[in-house]
């Protein structure tokens, strides 16, 4: 089936949604309360580690995998020997959608709602590796489409469903350090090259590897060993950067904790790569190697409330009340939250609050639970959800607006590095008078419009090549 086709037909799935799929009625699988069946696409590296996850809780069966790359795929393959396997999801689709209650996406950024949404439009439960999108059309269309269809769905933020955050948020609920003003949020990413020159030089596909499917809606380029594995988080076709790999982790805290919805403004600065004599290297597809973004929002709780994005190094202004040799957050980031009363710490994924300066904490009598924990995993509670009906911590009508905050700051950091070109010139020369410059975006979050800059608007939504359109 032509990509075109493809998608039309799953986009015309009409029956209304039940928990029980009709084929359970029809006695093909054991009742959904007792199993969950998965089709999984994309399940080496982070996928992999999904595909673990669900196999360790139990109550599923993968009926269907997929991978692009043989190599990637085959622990996971090897895992579950029954599964049948793919290399294009499309025939996954073809051959198992009325076999399948769910799907899981753990593919690079790039492909998430390319493969999600054919599935979700046939009414099948989705779990998405974060960011749940590439874009924030991407984010938008997921959020809407899981409503429209009331399916369960879960994006993989796993700090998410932990205690961590929970207690963070009945700390600020609780007023312990006051109205929040500023968060402060920093990450080691990149840990892979970004910031690079662009890669002219194809090289011969590896034999395990189909690299057209690879590429899926981005438009072709010959494949070469610099995009795979992992490092296509630094090409803005495939990956969303530093802040898009772990945002939606470390944003995850303040902006559940803080009601944050749409920012409505974002600035970035970013630093530059150089070549030979003062030439700079061309960013028209690259990442920056590290960055600063500014975002604001207008909290229902706390009022107006700036978070600032470290990465590559950067970090923030180390609180005062910081004590010797203390560190803020853990090896891989966190955040600074700034009260009117006090500041509060959290690390990357767990969360795990404390107090500044950390004498607050020998004598500090923690607000009541108010908020339920989670007793299973995040991948095990969105098995839970869809067999029994649950709410999960991250469902895209969440997960989709966190996506679209932290692409925001991806649209900033695109404005930094943005140069109209005269006549002649290519991305790279050097032109002193036109240096790309720090600017402000406004943002109309309903809308899904820059109001203030018309260029940024084109990054909204990407080129999608022909066949592969949503």
């Amino acid at each position: 089936m032509k990509r075109r086709s493809f998608i039309q037909k799953s986009a015309a799935a009409g029956a209304a949604f039940s928990i029980v799929p009709s084929f359970v009625l029809g006695g093909v699988h054991t009742a959904p309360s007792d199993t969950l069946y998965i089709a999984a696409v994309g399940v080496g590296g982070r996928g992999g580690g999904v595909v673990r996850d669900l196999t360790q809780y139990g109550k599923v069966k993968f009926v269907a995998m997929c991978d692009v790359d043989d190599k990637m795929g085959a622990t996971s393959y090897a895992m579950h020997p029954k599964a049948k396997t793919y290399r294009d999801f499309r025939k996954l689709y073809d051959n198992h959608i009325k076999d399948v209650d769910a799907v899981m996406v753990g593919t690079p950024d790039h492909t998430h709602a390319t493969i999600a949404l054919p599935f979700m439009r046939e009414k099948k439960h989705a779990y998405v590796e974060k960011p749940l999108t590439h874009n924030i059309y991407e984010a938008r269309l997921m959020a809407e489409t899981a409503a429209a269809q009331g399916i369960v769905t879960q994006m993989g933020n796993q700090g998410a469903s932990g205690d961590g955050i929970r207690i963070a948020q009945e700390w600020i609920n609780a007023g312990v350090i006051g109205k929040v003003h500023r968060v402060d949020c920093w990450t080691n990413r990149p840990v892979w090259p970004q910031g690079f020159k662009h890669i002219t030089e194809g090289q011969p596909v590896p034999a395990h590897l189909d690299w057209d499917l690879w590429l899926g809606p981005a438009a072709y380029r010959p494949y070469n060993e610099n995009y795979l594995p992992f490092k296509w988080r630094g090409f803005w076709d495939f990956g969303t950067g530093a802040m898009g790999d772990m945002g939606c982790h470390i944003m995850e805290t303040p902006f559940k904790a803080l009601q944050l919805g749409f920012p409505y403004e974002a600035e970035a600065s970013c630093t530059s790569i150089w070549s030979g004599d003062f030439v700079e290297a061309d960013y028209s597809e690259a990442c920056p190697p590290s960055s600063i973004v500014r975002l604001k929002f207008d909290s229902p709780s706390q009022g107006d409330v700036s978070l600032n994005w470290y990465d590559g190094g950067i970090m923030p202004d180390l609180p005062s009340e910081l004590g010797e040799g203390e560190k803020p957050g853990d090896g891989g980031g966190g955040s600074i939250f700034h009260g009117t009363d006090g500041i509060m710490i959290t690390d990357t994924y767990s969360a795990n609050p404390r107090l500044l300066p950390s004498e607050r904490m020998k004598d500090f009598k923690k607000p009541n639970e108010t908020i339920p924990r989670v007793k299973v995993s995040h991948a095990g509670e969105w098995v839970e959800a869809c067999l029994n009906g649950k709410e999960t911590s991250s469902p895209f009508s969440y997960g989709g607006p966190l996506t679209e905050a932290v692409l925001m700051g991806n649209l900033a950091i695109k404005a930094f590095q943005y140069k109209k070109l005269k006549e002649g010139k290519k991305l790279g020369d050097w032109d002193p008078y036109n240096y790309p410059g720090r600017r402000t975006i406004k943002w109309d979050g309903d809308a899904m419009k820059v109001t203030n800059y018309d260029e940024a608007n084109a990054w909204v939504k990407r080129e999608y090549r022909e066949g592969w359109e949503l």
